[in-house]
């Protein structure tokens, strides 16, 4: 199974569309991404990331509730 996971564009490097990179946290971790499928993106916005690619702005309250989803599985894994 294959997640895609949100996070906010906290830098972005390069100016070709092809080349422009990301870096994004991930509620404290931060990674580069490629920008490449979203020109339209921006510093701040919220992103789904899925192998190393940026595929979908989405708004704060909806990545938060995603986090939260995420965050609440953990919790039930380490009472399994």
């Amino acid at each position: 199974m294959c997640l895609a996971i949100p996070g906010k564009i906290v830098t972005i490097l390069g100016d070709n569309s092809l080349s422009r990179m990301g870096q994004v946290n991930f509620s404290g971790i931060k990674k580069e991404v490629s920008l490449a499928y979203l020109p339209e993106a921006k510093l701040n916005d919220y992103v789904i990331v899925h192998a190393g690619f940026a595929l979908s702005i989405i708004d704060e309250e909806e990545a938060r509730e995603s986090l939260n989803v995420f965050h609440e599985l953990e919790k039930f894994e380490e009472n399994l």
